[in-house]
């Protein structure tokens, strides 16, 4: 069964914004970026906008796709729909008790996370 799920990759000045797993969820222990799965007929953009207000506490203004990436799990497959956020108001913080933290940019490749993400991390650096 393939999980659509949509991502918010949430920027300011050289920053961006990663949460960090919890040990019991699906790839826990591992950093990422917040979103989650879309519900029923949602679009990815409803979804985001939805996930990105309950985990981080932000109505999201501006966004754009950024990437769209296939990944099997081997217990999981998944279709992450990555959105660069570059508009929002209110201050993003770790709504679900989750460590979180903004990092530049350049500093992406320090952190470990799920394998589907590393391309998106990768085509981060390289933009």
């Amino acid at each position: 069964m393939l999980v659509k799920v949509a991502v918010g990759i949430i920027l300011r000045e050289g920053h961006v914004f990663l949460a960090f797993r919890n040990a019991n969820q699906h790839q826990g222990g591992l950093w990422e970026f917040p979103g989650g799965k879309c519900e029923g007929s949602e679009t990815p953009e409803v979804a985001l906008a939805r996930e990105l207000k309950e985990e981080c506490g932000i109505t999201v203004n501006s966004s754009c796709h950024f990437k769209s990436v296939c990944h099997d799990y081997g217990d999981k497959q998944v279709e992450l729909c990555f959105y660069k956020v570059n508009g929002f108001s209110g201050e993003v913080i770790g709504k679900e008790g989750q460590e979180t933290r903004w990092v530049p940019i350049s500093a992406l490749s320090q952190y470990d996370f799920p394998e589907a993400n590393k391309v998106i991390v990768s085509a981060l650096l390289s933009s």
